[in-house]
């Protein structure tokens, strides 16, 4: 009994961590840039095209290296099209093989790509543009233990956060938050990518499962540091998807303020 009780509250942490952070941000950021482009009304494709020269490419590069990473064949591939008759700025079309396990996990990761690498390219800017503020992330993050304590985990995430107000007066922080904003409004996963990632996540759990009960059962020790890799990779993103979600806020705000001007 104890063994299984172990087995399940570790495969329960891994799953937070992991699927729970993107889902609760996804939906979180999709839920403010569709207010967002509502609140702009007919200037809303305008400002999702301006931004978009920037995020969009990101966007498609991220389900394109997905492609790659599980070999799946890419069959076509625009990084912006912002005169497109149906409005899609940008898409990848790809194929794979069914019967490969392999790459039917690989929907999973591809769906949800763009999550990921945006906040690894968000992490990329903050350290080129302010790489003291980066190692303070990196930081702050070593000391964050949500399996020691939750309350006093998102204060040491918080505490990142206040430290990036003694940086309001640099260029740098003002360029870093101008390509975040374009990055993290493009972000967000279309029908067609949550329709994908879903075709993978069966899949993807029952891995995750099938790696937890083999590790519960060579060492303990063995699965606590499977789990621990899980919530400190689920920690980093939650920093920056935190990020994503204030920038998106920030933007929400603006955007309704907008809306009393634009007719």
């Amino acid at each position: 009994m104890d063994i299984f009780v172990t087995l399940i509250v570790n495969f329960l942490l891994q799953m937070l961590f992991t699927l729970g952070i993107i889902v609760m941000f996804g939906v979180t950021i999709a839920f403010c840039n569709s207010m967002i482009y509502r609140n702009l009304g007919s200037k809303g494709r305008a400002f999702c095209i301006a931004t978009g020269f920037i995020g969009t490419p990101i966007h498609e590069a991220a389900h394109a290296l997905g492609c790659l990473i599980f070999r799946h064949k890419i069959v076509e591939i625009k990084f912006f099209i912002p005169n497109s008759q149906d409005g899609t700025l940008g898409y990848v079309s790809h194929s794979y093989n069914k019967k490969s396990i392999y790459q039917r996990i690989g929907n999973f990761f591809i769906g949800i790509a763009p999550i990921i690498v945006g906040a690894g390219v968000l992490a990329l800017l903050l350290f080129l543009f302010l790489p003291d503020m980066f190692s303070e992330v990196l930081r702050q993050l070593k000391d964050v233990d949500f399996l020691g304590g939750i309350g006093e985990s998102f204060r040491g995430i918080f505490k990142t956060f206040a430290a990036m107000f003694s940086y309001f007066g640099t260029w740098q922080l003002w360029v870093f938050l101008i390509l975040g904003s374009f990055i993290a409004m493009h972000m967000t996963l279309s029908k067609a990518d949550i329709d994908g990632a879903v075709s993978g996540l069966t899949l993807y759990v029952a891995l995750i499962f099938v790696i937890d009960l083999i590790l519960v059962f060579v060492s303990g020790s063995a699965l606590t540091s499977f789990t621990s890799a899980a919530v400190y990779c689920g920690t980093f993103l939650l920093f920056f998807f935190c990020l994503f979600a204030i920038i998106a806020a920030v933007w929400l705000i603006l955007s309704k303020i907008l809306s009393f001007f634009i007719k």
